[in-house]
């Protein structure tokens, strides 16, 4: 059965916005679904984190960034991950969750890799720090001043939080935050391929 173009109900008709808060949203929900699984079920759900070098640790870098220790741990990173999340999502929905999954696999391995043996690494913070990393350079290898001006802004207001990329206190996985952020930094280059590539024919004059 189809329907007549713009008629129907698909979500891809939807505006962008919409499809960038639903998706946000929807994972933000996801996250408090986890958590009060967590609290309800006799399972020790956090025990799914990101153990360096352990063979079992290596589920965690598929699972750590849904996990959260308490309800204080979630609730401080939810207006983040709405915000940088609902940004990220703006630019497309396909891009923004390749952005994450790029994001979601560094921060996971860089962390299994370096951190400090016999730690957990749970938390959404390290998608918080590549998205954030993500805005903040993605003008700069794509250089559309839209983009440009937008990471200027997410820099002005979420820039501070760069600090938790150095070493603080030992309960917080500043090594997460780290790759994170690197993992951010990686997909704003690789998703920018086609734009570098686009300026590069448009700059460089053609042989004789």
């Amino acid at each position: 059965m189809t329907t007549p173009t713009g008629t129907g109900t698909d979500s891809t008709h939807r505006p962008i916005w919409q499809r960038a808060a639903l998706w946000t949203g929807g994972f933000v929900a996801l996250l408090y679904g986890i958590e009060f699984a967590d609290v309800v079920l006799p399972a020790d759900l956090d025990a799914a984190g990101v153990e360096p070098r352990t063979g079992d640790g290596l589920w965690g870098i598929l699972f750590a960034p849904i996990l959260h220790a308490d309800w204080a741990h979630l609730t401080a990173n939810t207006v983040p991950a709405l915000v940088l999340g609902f940004l990220v999502m703006l630019s497309g929905i396909g891009r923004g969750i390749a952005a994450t999954a790029i994001i979601w696999l560094v921060g996971g391995i860089g962390t299994w890799l370096f951190a400090g043996s016999g730690e957990n690494h749970i938390g959404a913070s390290t998608l918080i720090f590549g998205w954030l990393t993500y805005l903040i350079v993605r003008g700069i290898f794509t250089r559309k001043a839209g983009q440009i001006l937008l990471g200027v802004v997410v820099l002005f207001l979420y820039g501070g939080m760069l600090w938790g990329v150095l070493p603080s206190e030992p309960w917080i996985s500043w090594q997460g935050h780290l790759f994170g952020a690197l993992g951010g930094i990686l997909a704003a280059w690789i998703l920018s391929s086609a734009a570098r590539a686009t300026r590069r024919t448009t700059t460089v004059p053609p042989l004789r």
